[in-house]
């Protein structure tokens, strides 16, 4: 601990190693090369290129991800749906290309959030688990079409009095029993010998803890799993189980990892980069120690804003400087409302039939007038007409003006002072340790882009100056790709 402290110490000191948007991308030639074989769709087959991103809501919403999935699925063939939380652990869950469905009866743990407390069973790379608390308790998945699989993967905890589940993918049902002397993961491999769009789990004989589960279809193509718990950072991550995590990252085999934390570390009350340095060193090394050789990604923490004036100063260095906000347009002035017209004079005149011939009528008026001008049959008598009686004034209406509403009062808008100190520490531990960065607030447009993404037209984030919207994350992970794809073109 000591070491570390005085490497992260060291590296405070140091200044930036790259500024371009993706740096040390020759560390991801492994993924590359993989990725490369998927290109002609004669060559795919057997297990997909597998992407595994864990991070917080930005990975849990897969608005990123999910536009990332479909961009690479449309290239190089759709390998399944990927790694998954067990069930539905929260509300607002959400599984693009898939339905999720969990039944009552089941206890929901966490790394953050509600189920985080102690004592806890053991989490593994979704941070979430399920523990049955009734007999029958049941979990299940729907896929796409598009995300039909052939190989079905159950994480569960193996313990004294456990239970047994029963998997059944598409029509075939296998058993999976988890009483133990010992307590350990196991992750069981379920293979369908026809394609499947169905897979159903249920508690039987005791209760059971599961982990995580996927689907994959291995005939090539991409599978990418995104895994992440709301309102999370990375010190969270460090609740989950060695174990676990090693005997899931065997079963998965993922071919990237894909770190995306910073956000909530920014908006973190008091933000320590020294903290945050020891935190992003020690859990990168326990991926690393627990994954193998896989090429590691790590994503820097986006453009984000916030009003709330503590965070100008959550962390150490500079006041940031406030963004400039586009101006609304201009209300339009209130119309005044036209004065109505003069009511026409009351006709006097009286018309009369009669068998004499006239001779034309000199300035004619009223109803009589116009039938002869228009020579209908017959002769029209003029009476005199009698002069109008005088017509009350009557004044206008004043224009009608709606209140403006009264000025809200708000203040200015900026990035957290913490979210550049966790970029910074992000991109220097990158570099310290040879790992893949991309820098995500860069390929948004830089400092207060944030701001220009929720007022632009379309909008790509929500108005919390936070999150992105569909097209947003269709933008990003469209960016994100190019850039990869020019690192991988330099490799050829």
């Amino acid at each position: 601990m000591i070491a570390m402290l005085a490497a992260a110490a060291a590296a405070a000191a140091t200044p930036g190693y790259c500024d371009e948007a993706l740096c040390n991308a020759r560390t991801l030639d492994p993924y590359f090369e993989k990725l490369a074989t998927q290109a002609n769709p004669a060559a795919r087959r057997g297990k997909p290129v597998h992407i595994l991103q864990i991070g917080d809501s930005h990975t849990a919403g897969d608005a990123i991800t999910g536009a990332w999935r479909d961009l690479l699925q449309a290239r190089y063939g759709g390998g399944g749906r990927g790694v998954l939380p067990p069930g539905r652990p929260y509300d607002g869950f959400l599984t693009r290309g898939v339905q999720a469905s969990m039944s009552a009866g089941w206890k929901v743990s966490a790394t953050f959030g509600n189920g985080s407390g102690t004592p806890r069973p053991p989490l593994g790379l979704s941070g979430f688990s399920l523990t049955s608390t009734a007999e029958g308790a049941k979990i299940g998945l729907v896929a796409d079409p598009a995300q039909r699989f052939d190989r079905f993967v159950v994480c569960a905890v193996a313990q004294r009095n456990a239970g047994t589940l029963s998997i059944r993918v598409g029509n075939e049902t296998s058993h999976m029993r988890l009483a133990s002397i010992t307590t350990r993961p196991e992750c069981r491999t379920i293979r369908s010998s026809q394609s499947a769009t169905e897979a159903q789990i249920i508690a039987e004989g005791g209760p059971v803890t599961i982990t995580s589960v996927a689907s994959f279809r291995d005939a090539g193509g991409v599978a990418l799993s995104n895994l992440g718990v709301v309102g999370s950072q990375l010190v969270h991550f460090s609740r989950t189980d060695d174990a676990v995590l090693a005997e899931e990252l065997r079963a998965y085999d993922p071919d990237l990892i894909v770190i995306a934390f910073g956000t909530n570390e920014g908006f973190s009350p008091h933000f320590s980069p020294f903290e945050y340095e020891i935190v992003l060193r020690t859990q990168i090394g326990r991926i690393r120690r627990l994954a193998g050789d896989v090429p590691i990604l790590l994503l820097g923490a986006p453009d984000a804003s916030s009003r709330r004036p503590e965070m100008r100063n959550n962390a150490p260095g500079p006041i940031p400087a406030a963004c400039v906000e586009p101006r609304p347009a201009p209300s339009p002035r209130p119309l005044a409302v036209a004065a109505p017209p003069p009511s026409p004079p009351p006709v006097a005149a009286v018309a009369s039939v009669v068998a004499t011939p006239r001779p034309p009528v000199e300035n004619p008026n009223g109803i009589a007038a116009m039938m002869a001008e228009l020579g209908l049959a017959g002769e029209v008598t003029i009476e005199p007409e009698a002069p109008p009686a005088p017509l009350p004034v009557i004044a206008p209406p004043a224009p009608v003006l709606t209140p403006a509403p009264a000025p809200v009062s708000r203040g200015p808008i900026f990035p957290p002072a913490g979210l550049k100190a966790a970029r910074d520490v992000q991109r220097r531990v990158a570099a310290s340790l040879n790992l893949a960065f991309w820098d995500w607030e860069a390929r948004m447009g830089g400092r207060c882009s944030a701001v220009q993404w929720v007022k632009g037209t379309p909008a790509l984030m929500r108005g919390d100056y936070v999150h992105f919207n569909s097209a947003g994350g269709r933008e990003i992970g469209s960016r994100l790709q190019a850039d990869l794809d020019r690192a991988a073109a330099q490799t050829r």
